[in-house]
């Protein structure tokens, strides 16, 4: 028998694949997926090769038997979840493992192994007491650790700030980042200090009853002061690096609504504010781009090539010096509110357009055509 990768399930690890089957949370360890890169994508964390005399077994004593530190509850939970494939193909927990099988268990963030290091990351804290913190995210932070990108982030920022509070490790799975953004998308995060905090907020997330409220300037003008926007969300098939939007009652993708309200309108370009009534990946500029309106400069999308305008050079001199003063997707995280785990209050915190995006704005506001 051949095994790749730890044969030792982590304590990290073992929250994942309990969360994923608790039907009251949501499947990866109570993160939200506004905006994250890889939501959608499992990742390897475990294989064992079953040996040419493997006798028929099922993949949940099949597993027990070849994995320390794991429990056959889990395992059972985890391939209701389609966490468990078999020669690349999800299975039930019933599935009968035979020879030279190849058992995977997955997870939906990458695997690696090194602890989260405290490094001197400036933090923007909006509000922090015992059981939580908000923090305004800067564009260009990641904020968790994955592949190409295992320094430098928010937890690595966290891990600092907490370094002479040892109650609080920000290794430990059951604290910590409750929802993300995007990289290069700005705005408030709520961080949850204990693990009755993060159950907690990440019980109003799932059921969507945070306030959340996004500020974008997308291209193009609108007919319209408001609309609501419905699609499901999945990945592109032509390209794994997007989402892309199917019909509602399509059988693809996970359900998703926004609404935006037209805030300004410019010559070729329109402040929006978007409001989510669900959160998936890359849902706002999705959704935006998906009726024809594609955020600014967002170059996942297509937003970083001149989608309206004019042909004439002074013209593409103007929106190449406005991708230089915002140079990522123009959008914002500006509001978010939540009900206080422990007392009970309703909580409810806003934030300043950052300077890269009230520039890129007085610059349109200022356009001569």
């Amino acid at each position: 028998m051949m095994k790749m990768l730890s044969t030792s399930i982590s304590d990290d690890d073992e929250l994942l694949l309990s969360a994923a089957s608790d039907p009251s949370l949501p499947s990866s360890a109570y993160l939200d997926d506004d905006d994250d890169e890889e939501e959608g994508q499992l990742y390897e964390h475990y294989r064992v090769v079953a040996d040419k005399g493997q006798k028929l077994m099922r993949v949940d004593k099949f597993l027990i038997d070849h994995l320390s530190g794991i429990s056959r509850n889990r395992v059972q939970k985890a391939a209701d979840a389609g966490f468990i494939m078999v020669n690349e193909r999800p299975v039930k927990r019933s599935y009968k493992v035979k020879p030279a099988d190849v058992v995977k268990v997955m997870l939906d963030r990458p695997h690696y192994e090194n602890k989260i290091t405290p490094e001197d990351i400036p933090l923007n804290i909006v509000y922090e007491d015992a059981d939580l913190m908000v923090v305004n995210k800067p564009a260009g932070l990641v904020v968790h650790p994955g592949v190409g990108n295992w320094t430098g982030t928010m937890l690595n920022a966290l891990a600092w700030h907490f370094k002479d509070q040892p109650q609080y490790d920000i290794n430990n799975p059951e604290i910590g980042l409750v929802h993300r953004i995007d990289k290069d998308t700005s705005g408030l995060l709520v961080i949850a200090k204990t693990a009755m905090a993060k159950t907690h907020l990440g019980l109003q997330f799932f059921n969507k009853t945070t306030q959340r409220e996004y500020n974008a300037l997308v291209w193009g003008t609108f007919n319209e002061d408001s609309g609501r926007i419905e699609g499901n969300i999945a990945r592109n098939p032509k390209d794994r690096m997007q989402m892309a939007v199917f019909p509602p009652d399509s059988e693809i993708g996970k359900h998703a609504v926004t609404h935006y309200e037209v805030l300004e309108r410019f010559a070729y370009t329109t402040l929006v504010k978007c409001v989510l009534e669900t959160g998936r990946t890359h849902q706002i500029r999705v959704h935006m781009k998906h009726i024809g309106h594609t955020l600014f400069n967002d170059e996942r999308y297509g937003g970083e090539q001149i989608l309206r305008g004019t042909p004439y050079t002074k013209y593409k001199q103007f929106v190449e010096n406005c991708f230089s003063i915002c140079p990522r997707q123009a959008l914002h995280a500006k509001t978010l509110g939540f009900v206080h785990p422990r007392t009970g209050k309703s909580m409810f915190f806003t934030s300043e357009l950052p300077d890269d995006m009230v520039r890129l704005l007085e610059k349109w506001r200022n356009y001569q055509g």
